[in-house]
């Protein structure tokens, strides 16, 4: 309902005014399209000033507040990986809480200890080959661990033995036409048919 709508229908029971094709039916007509401007204009503020429902210049602003955006393509994946981000503190660097700060940054990666001290191991599960945008990645990886700790970076790929198990010949796989980096990276894909 509009504004307008409510303002007559308030003053109705009164029985004092003529609300239909009047002035001041009008009058509360026009005083009710400009509330509905700002009914308007607050929702859209309310919207975008909550994390969880913000579309637009709400994640912005908060996006321009931190070092490096998230890396994901969604926008329920932005909003988790900026609630992420903003809950980077000073007590966030155990294991679980490193973990679950990548998770909520977008970041399809695992970080785990090496029995080394002052080194973990960041590895990309179900991720064959290099992940795409690493580089975006990697800068966030190394904002949410702590500078002294050293990071070593463990990508998988197809072996030998695992082309051999999955195809007959050679010609099986020239059939398929795959660029080198295509053939590196056919482990999940196989294995998901």
């Amino acid at each position: 309902m509009s504004y307008g709508q409510y303002l007559k229908d308030l003053l109705e029971p009164m029985g004092v005014y003529r609300l239909q094709n009047s002035l001041n039916g009008a009058e509360l007509e026009s005083e009710g399209a400009a509330l509905d401007g700002v009914d308007s204009a607050l929702e859209h503020i309310e919207r975008e000033m909550i994390l969880l429902t913000a579309e637009g210049e709400g994640l912005e602003k908060i996006e321009s507040l931190l070092t490096r955006r998230p890396v994901t393509t969604t926008l329920n994946a932005r909003r988790a990986a900026l609630a992420a981000l903003l809950r980077i503190g000073g007590d966030s660097f155990t294991l679980t809480a490193i973990n679950d700060n990548l998770r909520g940054c977008g970041i399809h990666a695992v970080a785990n200890e090496t029995g080394r001290p002052n080194y973990v191991q960041v590895s990309f599960p179900n991720v064959p080959g290099i992940p795409k945008g690493f580089e975006e990645m990697r800068k966030i990886i190394e904002d949410i661990l702590p500078a002294h700790i050293g990071i070593e970076y463990v990508y998988w790929f197809i072996t030998w033995a695992e082309l051999e198990r999955r195809f007959d010949t050679w010609g099986e796989i020239e059939d398929m036409h795959l660029s080198w980096e295509e053939l590196e990276t056919l482990v999940r894909e196989e294995e998901d048919l």
